[in-house]
């Protein structure tokens, strides 16, 4: 049962502070004041930067808005962020650079009146089930699926095309389809000169994209390729959906901007039915960064030197908040490295287990001076704090979430939390009253009615209105309905702020196959498990409750290795054991493994921790691995 970890007798139930070097039981007020104590002393010592923040995806709103406040008030740094690194900051940063909003265009309901959907780089079928029930009805009502994708995924037998891409070549694919829409005249010219800047940049940087030329680097025939390009162009509404199969890489950015490209080429953009948008992996990733749990924006995607930003929030904070840059994740762990980072806040993330390079990660939290974890469920990484802070689950929590069609909705509590565990907002507010704040929350909805001042597109959100449903973003005012689909400024006469096109060019994955480590390794998801499976791996009835290296019949042959064999996986940072499974869903060279079972087989240890220079977050999706049989 996927709700079956609340009751899980591995709940944190207490707070626990290390003493001689074993966590044990504390009394709140204990926990409270070593944490309020350590965090000031490092703060006045070494200087706000000298802390960070890692907040969660999974919690609330209100958590992700007061986790910021603090850091930003309280601590007096912009270093806070979240896993949104780790999954979709490419998106955020390529939407935010063309359109000013780093969210998804459209709504969920909008994939049943589309007429093609393409799905690049996503396993929605298994990675998003809800998303892919919109998608399933819309192609019942006729709309044209494109599945790319190196792997036969399930969804491709609902698919019109797949196009199966070697891994790491997006972008090539995706100037090819614009080479084609461009020489074949497909382009929607009239929304180009009104609403687009740039177009003849991208239109000659694409022009040595030919199919021919793609497919020798893609893998995928010239002639799939121009299918699918007119399909795309010539549809009245279209809409591009993606996942970490865009975003985990070091180009991923770059991955980003070449599809809106295609998206600003067509006009598929700014009207119903047709968007581009990123599927969020999580329950709240896309509300943790409106909340400001980001280090360069504040709430309501204010950026940090923004001078209106920065006079409302401190009038309505009553504090001034930091000039400097925050640190992103990736560049709070090189912080921590180089020992400019002494002190972090983990809110509901496992980075020994999630990040890539896990070995490394695991390392560098050993150098801190001080670590405060807060979680429903001991993590590997709360093994490794100085306090754990026992926090309630989402159905215990009180708040709201957004996901990824920028829907708020309400979340309540059903039951109460075990044992002394407590709502997230309600510990930040006790961690900050004792280093000096005044704040006085009494309840959730106390801290929404301060994100309302502060965030115009969420300014006409009340938690009352949310009892039906929910309500879109932007929604500036109480009598406004929401918005399902944004950036329809596009399709005004006079465009005040356009779209410009982002021509990039494609580069290698960072690490490809050679003679020592000869097959390339990629990651994903499963239909029945949950990240770093901490909250998923007691189900006691499920299909394959144990991790495996899916490799092709030739490579399994080519290696002497038989289904089920026991097999040691081994790349330039670590090694795992695992057993073999074979499979013709991915092609040769080419193996597949998830993350869901660390416990059993840790497959973070062989993902290199190479990142998007743009956006910081690692190439999951690309490395070089050796395959040993065992015995």
């Amino acid at each position: 049962m996927g709700w079956g970890y609340v009751y899980s007798n591995k709940r944190i139930k207490e707070p626990l502070i290390r003493k001689n070097g074993k966590l044990t039981p504390a009394s709140w007020d204990e926990a409270l004041d070593l944490i309020a104590k350590q965090f000031t002393t490092i703060r006045d010592t070494h200087g706000p930067n000298a802390l960070g923040c890692f907040s969660s995806s999974r919690s609330t709103n209100e958590l992700n808005f007061i986790a910021g406040k603090f850091m930003r008030t309280v601590i007096g740094t912009n270093n806070i962020d979240s896993c949104n690194r780790t999954c979709h900051a490419p998106s955020v940063t390529g939407l935010v650079e063309v359109f000013g909003t780093g969210a998804s265009t459209t709504s969920y309901d909008e994939l049943e009146e589309t007429d093609v959907i393409i799905a690049w780089g996503s396993n929605t079928q298994e990675c998003h089930p809800i998303v892919f029930n919109h998608m399933r009805r819309g192609i019942r009502n006729g709309a044209k699926m494109v599945v790319v994708d190196p792997r036969e995924i399930a969804q491709t037998r609902l698919a019109h095309k797949w196009l199966p891409i070697k891994v790491g070549y997006d972008v090539t694919l995706a100037n090819a389809m614009g080479h084609v829409i461009i020489e074949e005249g497909l382009e929607n010219r009239a929304f180009l000169e009104r609403a687009t800047l740039d177009f003849e940049s991208y239109k000659q940087h694409t022009q040595k994209y030919t199919p021919e030329y793609a497919e020798e680097i893609t893998g995928v025939p010239a002639d799939d390729i121009r299918e699918v390009a007119r399909l795309y162009a010539q549809a009245d509404k279209a809409i591009i959906c993606w996942t970490l199969g865009i975003t985990e890489h070091a180009n991923g950015t770059e991955n980003v901007f070449s599809l809106i490209n295609l998206a600003l080429l067509t006009g598929h953009i700014g009207k119903r039915g047709s968007g581009v948008n990123p599927l969020r992996g999580q329950n709240n990733v896309q509300g943790g960064g409106d909340m400001g749990a980001l280090p360069n924006r504040s709430v309501g995607g204010w950026l940090y030197n923004d001078a209106t930003g920065r006079q409302l929030h401190e009038e309505v904070w009553g504090a001034p908040i930091p000039e400097q840059l925050g640190l992103n994740l990736t560049e709070m762990q090189e912080a921590i490295d180089n020992e400019d980072i002494k002190a972090l806040y983990v809110i509901g993330e496992n980075p020994v287990q999630a990040d890539a390079d896990a070995n490394h990660v695991e390392q560098l939290l050993k150098k801190l001076d001080f670590m405060v974890v807060q979680d429903i469920l001991m993590t590997k990484t709360a093994e490794l704090a100085d306090v754990v802070l026992p926090a309630a689950g989402w159905a215990e929590n009180d708040g709201t979430f957004t996901n990824s069609e920028r829907r708020i909705q309400r979340v309540r509590p059903a039951i109460q939390p075990p044992g002394l565990a407590k709502q997230d907002h309600f510990i930040v507010q006790d961690i900050a009253n004792r280093m000096g704040a005044n704040w006085n929350y009494q309840s959730a909805e106390d801290i929404w009615e301060e994100i309302r001042r502060l965030a115009p597109d969420f300014a006409g959100v009340t938690y009352d209105r949310l009892d039906d449903g929910g309500l879109q973003w932007p929604c500036p005012e109480e009598s406004h309905p929401g918005t399902p689909f944004i950036h329809g400024r596009l399709w005004k006469e006079h465009v005040e702020q356009k779209a410009s096109f982002k021509p990039v060019d494609n580069r290698d994955p960072v690490e490809l196959p050679d003679d020592e480590y000869p097959l390339q390794l990629t990651t994903g998801r499963r239909l029945e498990f949950y990240n770093t499976g901490v909250q998923t791996s007691d189900y006691k009835k499920v299909r394959d409750p144990e991790e495996s290296l899916e490799i092709h019949p030739e490579d399994a042959a080519a290696y002497q290795l038989e289904d089920g064999a026991p097999v040691k996986v081994r790349s330039r940072r670590g090694e795992v054991e695992t057993k073999v499974k074979i499979s013709k869903r991915q092609p040769r060279g080419l193996v597949f493994m998830t993350f869901h079972f660390p416990e059993q087989t840790d497959t973070n240890r062989l993902t290199i921790n190479a990142t998007c220079p743009l956006a910081g977050t690692a190439e999951y999706k690309a490395c070089a691995v050796q395959v040993e049989r065992i015995g």
